[in-house]
């Protein structure tokens, strides 16, 4: 055993360590820096990010809504790292912009809403009358929409640093809206954590509108973060009814001796007949979908006061179509007082060919309105 053994002892002992070649030194040495550098980059990356949700979280703090320029856009919203979702609307609320949703309407506007519902005063003042469903005025602003759905999320139990809400204004970020060539105000984007935006995370406000509760739907479709609109108590529309039911009541009280004019049947029917227009016209879609006025083309300025889809409307065309069926009902009167009154036969036949000519032109206009709107629909008469 032992005389074979050896050679083998003499050969392990006749071994020489090995060592590494002489040009892996530098190789090891890279790689080692190359580690260190990319821990240092991952946890700068990480103070970076830590930074700027601090310093969202402090402005939140402040304002519901922080308002960005080009240069907070581009840290906080365009460069990583970024582990939070950025609701952004892009408005134009200088008065030189000509933004009419993004502002109060004129004053002849708001006007022209109350004198055609004047019958449904109560109704359209009073936002609880009804507590199956829940009416806007859609003179709203989208701003003030969308200020109450931050304040909800702000001040709700679930808020954290996973969602914030921004403003961006043309003029005080007009290379942001060069740079995501956007052309239209208001407009509401949402910047998810990772990638960029998809078209599903541009909002579509001439479709659904701006109310502050399809805003909330529209978040919780992309980021999951359902938020419960709270909109403070308005007691405009008490006070509104409250004048109202006075007036009515002071009224009956100095007719007391003489309440004939309440079985007048000519005033009970021209109240029937508002109601009847305000509800055909589509008043109640535009109370509780809150849509803009009309719409204005960005490239050629062109104003469009009908909305091109079957699915939404602006508040201009229910006015229209308010005028038409007026118009048409006008006419039939006319032609049915022709009919049975037993006046001058030629007074007669003019109030005739007055009631035929307002029946077949507006009826026609109407008609042209309901093909623009329903693509396909073959029929038409007198105007295409």
């Amino acid at each position: 055993m032992g005389a074979r053994g050896a050679p083998s002892r003499r050969r392990q002992a006749g071994r020489r360590p090995r060592y590494l070649p002489t040009g892996s030194f530098p190789f090891l040495l890279l790689l080692l820096l190359l580690c260190i550098q990319l821990g240092g980059g991952q946890k700068k990356k990480e103070n970076l990010l830590t930074e700027k949700v601090e310093q969202l979280m402090e402005w939140s703090s402040r304002r519901s809504i922080f308002r960005m320029n080009g240069d907070k856009f581009r840290k906080f919203i365009k460069t990583p790292p970024r582990n939070y979702s950025m609701i952004v609307m892009f408005t134009a609320l200088q008065p030189q912009r000509q933004c009419s949703v993004c502002r109060p309407l004129c004053l002849l506007f708001l006007l022209a809403e109350m004198f055609v519902l004047l019958s449904l005063f109560f109704y359209l003042f009073h936002d609880g009358f009804f507590s199956s469903l829940r009416f806007e005025h859609h003179f709203k602003q989208a701003n003030e929409e969308y200020q109450i759905l931050a304040n909800s999320w702000r001040y709700s139990s679930a808020f954290c640093n996973k969602l914030f809400f921004s403003m961006v204004d043309y003029d005080e970020g007009t290379d942001v809206f060069q740079q995501l060539n956007m052309n239209s105000a208001p407009t509401f984007m949402h910047f998810p954590p990772k990638g960029r935006p998809k078209r599903a995370d541009t909002f579509d406000l001439q479709r659904i509108g701006f109310a502050a509760e399809q805003l909330a739907k529209w978040i919780a479709d992309r980021t999951d973060v359902h938020i419960r609109v709270f909109r403070p108590p308005n007691y405009s529309g008490t006070i509104a009814l409250a004048l109202l039911v006075s007036l009515v009541g002071g009224l009956l009280y100095l007719r007391r001796n003489n309440l004939e004019f309440i079985y007048n049947k000519t005033g009970w029917a021209m109240v029937s007949l508002c109601i009847v227009f305000a509800m055909t016209s589509g008043q109640m879609w535009n109370h509780i979908r809150g849509p803009p006025y009309a719409h204005k083309n960005p490239h050629n300025g062109q104003v469009s006061y009908i909305h091109g889809s079957s699915q939404a409307q602006f508040v201009a065309e229910s006015h229209i179509i308010l005028v038409l069926n007026a118009a048409i009902t006008m006419g039939m009167v006319l032609l049915n007082e022709a009919a049975t009154s037993k006046g001058d036969v030629g007074k007669r036949r003019i109030i005739c060919l007055v009631g035929l000519g307002l029946v077949v032109f507006f009826f026609s206009f109407l008609l042209s309105i309901f093909r623009s709107k329903y693509h396909g629909y073959p029929y038409s008469f007198l105007i295409k």
